[in-house]
């Protein structure tokens, strides 16, 4: 699993071109993360706590920033003041959710590390701070930062707080883990699991996973990767074995839709493993039996 992790970052290295970009702040925390399940919809970068300068990730061009000649129609949410830096091969870095006082005066190019604003408040946000993503303008996706920039130490893995099977007559069974027995009738049912993670150095602060995994007797049988989320027709598209629309992988809110598994009679045992973005591993093994 870490090896396939590995093989997956260094491949999105070698097509970005990018080797040294940095995060946008070494001193705050982080509240939210990329991934996280925010009542039915996905966080599509990381949100910090802090006070102080924002500072340019790596090397570009500002491209655009919210003066009143400028519209942000084609950001997905409210981002209050805001600006995006082009890094070249289509990436596109976005600080938002700053102070609306120290946005940029002109468009120009910068080095890395350059101040290009100041923490603040503005836009949907309820604590000062702001809100760093990335998007990839020739795939059409916005990408997990940590898929680029190099994560922080953590030995902490995720928790897995519940997994629940949901089937066709809308009814929810809540697995419990270890030894115990749980009993469900044959039939395909739907995976969701809740999921939350910790990090060093962060607090108490609840952060999403960066994968979760599903099998049935050791097999694969669904997975939601959090590396990226893909834009189509305007809808954003969660890697959900397949592309699936994030609506729907993210509609069990707080948990996330991981699959659908069809259990057939006699005893089976579903394995849930989560990872957090430095691959700490969390699995939890439950015990069925199918009548």
């Amino acid at each position: 699993m870490k090896n396939k992790y590995l093989l997956l970052a260094a491949a999105f290295f070698a097509l970005s071109g990018l080797h040294g970009m940095e995060w946008p702040t070494q001193e705050g925390l982080m509240s939210r993360n990329f991934g996280w399940n925010d009542h039915g919809k996905p966080v599509l970068g990381v949100c910090f706590e802090v006070e102080g300068p924002i500072r340019a990730a790596d090397a570009g061009e500002i491209l655009f920033y919210n003066d009143p000649e400028t519209t942000a129609s084609q950001l997905p949410s409210p981002l209050g003041a805001w600006v995006a830096l082009d890094h070249g091969d289509g990436l596109v870095s976005i600080y938002s959710r700053f102070d609306e006082k120290t946005l940029p005066e002109t468009l120009s190019l910068i080095e890395k590390d350059t101040v290009i604003a100041s923490a603040g408040k503005s836009g949907w946000s309820n604590d000062g701070g702001f809100l760093f993503s990335l998007f990839d303008r020739r795939e059409r996706r916005w990408v997990n930062p940590s898929m680029i920039i190099t994560p922080l130490p953590d030995t902490r893995p995720p928790n897995i707080l519940s997994v629940t099977l949901s089937n066709g007559n809308n009814r929810d069974i809540k697995l419990s883990p270890g030894s115990a027995r749980n009993t469900i009738n044959q039939g395909r049912y739907t995976v969701s699991v809740e999921v939350s993670d910790t990090r060093e150095g962060n607090g108490d602060r609840q952060l999403a996973p960066f994968r979760i995994v599903c099998s049935l007797n050791g097999v694969e049988l669904g997975y939601l990767n959090l590396e990226t989320f893909s834009v189509r027709d305007g809808i954003a598209m969660a890697y959900r074995n397949s592309l699936a629309p994030v609506q729907q992988v993210y509609a069990p809110y707080p948990a996330f839709e991981i699959g659908d598994i069809a259990f057939t009679r006699g005893q089976v045992t579903l394995e849930i493993i989560a990872l957090d973005n430095v691959q700490n591993p969390r699995n939890e093994i439950y015990r069925l039996q199918v009548d």
